[in-house]
């Protein structure tokens, strides 16, 4: 049985960065926001599909997440969270590397960018074993948004619904 350690990476404050054993998460850049949506040109995307999810820009990953939907009675505002089991980012830390830090949580489409800078990474015996990462909607729009980016990513997953 091994030991557990949990690193959580957020924005603000400058770049950061937490050792455990020998992988590294990092944030680089600062943020006054945690999420924020970008409507231009959306990025080429590693596997050439049109709707991704990374961590790093230009590195799509390829686990699937768990995604757990809340949100307020009145339809104000709702939080998804995205549990990624042994995700493959760190899979190749050349790209890591060359490309740059973990910065995020990216959910590309064709109408844009979507991200949060909520990511938490936990590590078992030193090896990254879950990423979680939370993308907060404060309005209506924003949860309309995130709801269309969810449906083309299933479309492409094969992904399904299930009302809890």
């Amino acid at each position: 049985v091994g030991s557990a350690a949990a690193v959580r990476v957020v924005g603000g404050g400058g770049p950061a960065a937490r050792r455990t054993n020998t992988a590294v998460v990092a944030l680089a850049g600062e943020s006054e926001a945690a999420n924020t949506a970008n409507t231009e040109a959306t990025p080429a995307t590693q596997s050439g599909k049109s709707c991704v999810m990374q961590f790093v820009n230009g590195v799509d990953e390829t686990v699937v997440p768990e995604v757990k939907l809340t949100r307020s009675r009145d339809g104000s505002n709702g939080v998804a969270t995205f549990i990624f089991q042994n995700p493959t980012i760190f899979d190749n830390d050349a790209d890591v590397i060359q490309k740059g830090e973990i910065t995020g949580l990216y959910l590309i489409d064709e109408e844009g960018t979507l991200q949060t800078t909520d990511v938490t990474a936990s590590f078992l015996d030193g090896k990254p074993a879950r990423i979680e990462a939370q993308y907060v909607m404060k309005s209506a729009f924003a949860w309309d948004r995130f709801m269309r980016f969810m449906e083309r990513y299933a479309n492409e997953n094969g992904l399904g619904f299930n009302k809890a």
